[in-house]
């Protein structure tokens, strides 16, 4: 938890991430978590994905725009990432998040955005899916996202179940029919609102998994499950199986480069995979709370540095 805490913290350090962006694609190390820095790369290896039967979810990283421009210039460039998708003929959608629409700005501004993406992926027969920040945006997410949904019927919203909150806010999102992306949770919460203990959010992880898949028989929700971690994958697969549930009706969700072998055990089971690929020169930051997730990729990382390092040594001087 102590190494968890200290990697997220120095994610948000830009003193840190930025020397590690200027080196992280260029050595090669963070194409395992991150497509590209463009909007090209990323739908280079979506094209890989879908050619195996994946799904794909496009995410330009990034967070929390400081002007009106640069939230319009973000807009249009979610709107251009839905219509690659199109002309590409590929199967998935984009992730959206708020911050990056001016959510600090001005409510109504990035209402208005969010529901122009939306509007957009309608006309073109997709959908979109709204990531969910820190607790100081859940509140004021959840309005937009119920105002966009109840209009144009075609969005999705990350809930997190390391939030107390969260059973309630299924409740809540019920009647108007939305995909949810089930997912932990990533960021630093504290403990007044959110469970801090890893067995106790994996119990509300398979209640609130149960509580989805439920609510699908009766076409309440459309469940995706947001996880790399076998056990929760195979509660959803056994309680899907439970309720009779055809695999069509909900889907697993995956991170780029992470468990790959899970996520073709998932695929070859027959279920539906959707992987999230994300992308942008704002790296850096997502890339580290992936390190922080699990010690394991801090070694990959630690290996990689070392072979490239090795293997730099070892070039005739020029």
């Amino acid at each position: 938890m102590l190494v968890r805490n200290f990697i997220f913290w120095l994610s948000t350090k830009r003193s840190v991430t930025d020397p590690i962006a200027r080196r992280g694609m260029k050595y090669g190390f963070a194409r395992r978590f991150v497509a590209g820095e463009t909007l090209d790369e990323a739908l280079s290896a979506s094209m890989d994905l879908c050619s195996h039967g994946r799904h794909v979810s496009l995410n330009r990283l990034g967070e929390n725009v400081t002007t009106e421009a640069a939230a319009r210039e973000v807009c249009a460039g979610y709107i251009h990432m839905i219509e690659d998708l199109q002309a590409q003929n590929l199967d998935g959608n984009i992730s959206i998040k708020l911050t990056q629409l001016g959510l600090d700005i001005d409510k109504e501004l990035c209402r208005s955005m969010a529901r122009e993406i939306a509007a957009r992926a309608s006309a073109l027969g997709r959908t979109i899916e709204m990531d969910m920040e820190g607790s100081a945006y859940t509140d004021i997410t959840l309005d937009i996202f119920e105002s966009v949904q109840r209009e144009l019927g075609n969005c999705g919203l990350a809930v997190q179940a390391y939030l107390y909150r969260s059973a309630e806010d299924l409740k809540r999102l019920a009647p108007i029919r939305a995909k949810i992306r089930l997912v932990k949770g990533a960021y630093h919460e504290p403990k007044n609102i959110a469970i801090q203990k890893k067995s106790d959010v994996d119990i509300n992880f398979r209640k609130l998994s149960t509580h989805l898949l439920e609510g699908a028989t009766q076409g309440s929700f459309f469940p995706a499950f947001g996880s790399h971690d076998p056990a929760m994958v195979a509660h959803a697969q056994a309680e899907s199986a439970r309720l009779k549930l055809a695999k069509g009706r909900y889907e697993f969700q995956m991170i780029y480069g992470i468990r790959r072998d899970l996520q073709n055990q998932v695929y070859a089971a027959g279920d539906t995979l959707q992987v999230y690929v994300p992308f942008g020169t704002d790296w850096c930051p997502y890339f580290m709370r992936r390190l922080s997730e699990r010690p394991a990729n801090c070694w990959f990382v630690l290996r990689s540095l070392l072979a490239e390092s090795v293997q730099t040594t070892r070039q005739p001087a020029s």
